[in-house]
């Protein structure tokens, strides 16, 4: 998969370092990986969950950091690429406003 784009994970474990082994780790599998469809996403990492947003599209979410951080990606299968949309610690995610934002 090509990752679209790696300095936005980089940007965010530069402001919270706990989460750079987690990010680093999504990176290095999902850069290796050649997903079809949610099932081979499944097979790589079992707790990532598709989620519609707002505006109906799907999105998958990741699990970062033994489950600190979620990592929010549009995965265009086809394509094999994945865009990184938004990194949020678990409490942000749980507020459910970045539904509304994407």
């Amino acid at each position: 998969m090509r990752i679209i784009k790696r300095a936005t994970l980089a940007a965010y474990w530069q402001r919270n370092r706990q989460a750079e082994p987690g990010l680093v780790f999504w990176h290095a599998l999902t850069k290796k990986a050649r997903w079809t469809c949610l099932a081979d996403v499944r097979a790589t990492f079992p707790h990532a969950d598709a989620v519609t947003i707002a505006s109906g599209r799907n999105v998958v979410v990741f699990n970062i950091a033994g489950n600190k951080y979620r990592l929010i990606t549009a995965i265009h299968y086809n394509r094999q690429l994945v865009f990184t949309m938004m990194i949020l610690t678990h409490a942000e995610y749980d507020k459910e406003k970045w539904k509304e934002v994407l």
